[in-house]
């Protein structure tokens, strides 16, 4: 069907109605204004064009229009604006409806796509009207920034303008969720990601991003997902600022907080003679941590702390004579350094670790 094609029933009535109100003068009636209303919704909902509608309305004034004189001619105008604006009204009404309806549908997509609570053929099938194909890897980036975002916030509104500018739609899915920013793309397309990141870092004035690694399958989505937030998670209790954390860089903490006993074990028996200290354990965990993180350069460490780097090796000293554990002996660096890090992944000494 062509573009001015529109079928007779949306017109129902129109040419009869400028007929008499050219002839009497009068304005529409309270039915002839609903009955154009529910012709704009009927037209909205079969897919019709709103210009072409219109052109359709006009056609339909000319040749119905009147030729008795300007008085008639002014009626008939005002009869075609009355009846055109009901019938935009009743069309716009109907298209504010489907879109609140997509965006519910969107929503609920999102949430059983994000936490696998649907059948997952099923959740294939419907992601497909989305763009997304779930047979192939999916990846997920999350962003979070200093406040909660939701969709139709001008920050979402921004990278999302800025990804679609430079990729178009090539399956991607922007979105968010308990007010961070995600960004859903295929696994092979990890340009998607890094500018989303780069974009989110932007528009949420620093904020932080993750991106979890490449999943197949319609679960791949969920996992990497899950994996992303786990990033944000590990880089909170880490004190990490990067602004892009990769998952695949940290699969290290997942691992070693997975035996969360063990973990404990490990801190409370390597860190546990810190608590004995004066001021407690906390002021020689941040040494170590600062010692841990400049590799081991002391100087780089003091200049983190602001100390002198006497001061820096006298900590480092009692720390050995707590422990027992020497931070500058290789044979005992990576016991005191994994422990270091339980201590920051379980809040140690600030949480009771039992």
């Amino acid at each position: 069907m062509s573009e001015r094609e529109i079928p007779e029933q949306y017109l129902e009535g129109y040419a009869e109605i400028l007929t008499e109100v050219a002839a009497t003068g009068r304005r529409l009636t309270r039915d002839e204004l609903v009955s154009r209303r529910a012709l704009g919704e009927q037209a909205a909902e079969a897919g019709f064009g709103l210009r072409s509608l219109v052109i359709a309305h006009l056609e339909a004034a000319r040749g119905a229009w009147p030729a008795r004189g300007t008085d008639a001619a002014d009626g008939a105008l005002a009869a075609v604006q009355q009846a055109v604006d009901a019938f935009a009204e009743g069309y716009e009404r109907a298209q504010r409806l489907a879109v609140r309806q997509e965006e519910a549908a969107r929503r609920e997509f999102i949430d059983d796509l994000l936490y696998g609570r649907s059948d997952l053929g099923r959740l294939a099938e419907r992601a497909e009207r989305f763009g997304l194909r779930l047979s192939h890897e999916h990846a997920v980036a999350v962003a979070r920034g200093p406040v909660a975002y939701e969709e139709g916030d001008p920050v979402p509104r921004q990278v999302e303008r800025a990804l679609i500018a430079r990729f178009g739609n090539r399956s991607i899915l922007l979105t968010t969720k308990d007010g961070r920013l995600l960004c859903i793309a295929p696994g092979h397309q990890q340009e998607v990601l890094i500018h989303f990141a780069k974009q989110a870092h932007a528009a949420t004035d620093g904020g932080q991003v993750a991106l979890g690694r490449p999943q197949p399958g319609p679960g791949g989505v969920v996992q990497s997902y899950e994996e992303a937030l786990n990033a944000l998670e590990i880089a909170e209790r880490l004190d990490m600022d990067d602004p892009v954390l990769r998952a695949s860089d940290l699969l290290v903490y997942p691992v070693l907080a997975r035996d969360r006993q063990a973990m404990a074990d490990l801190v409370h028996n390597t860190l546990g003679p810190l608590t004995e200290a004066r001021g407690g354990a906390g002021p020689l965990l941040d040494t170590l941590t600062a010692y841990f993180d400049s590799g081991c350069v002391a100087a780089e460490a003091a200049r983190r702390l602001s100390l002198s780097v006497r001061a820096l090796t006298y900590r480092l000293e009692r720390i050995h004579r707590l422990t027992g554990a020497d931070p500058g002996d290789p044979a005992h660096r990576y016991m005191l350094q994994t422990a270091v890090i339980g201590a920051r992944l379980l809040d140690w000494p600030d949480a009771a670790v039992a």
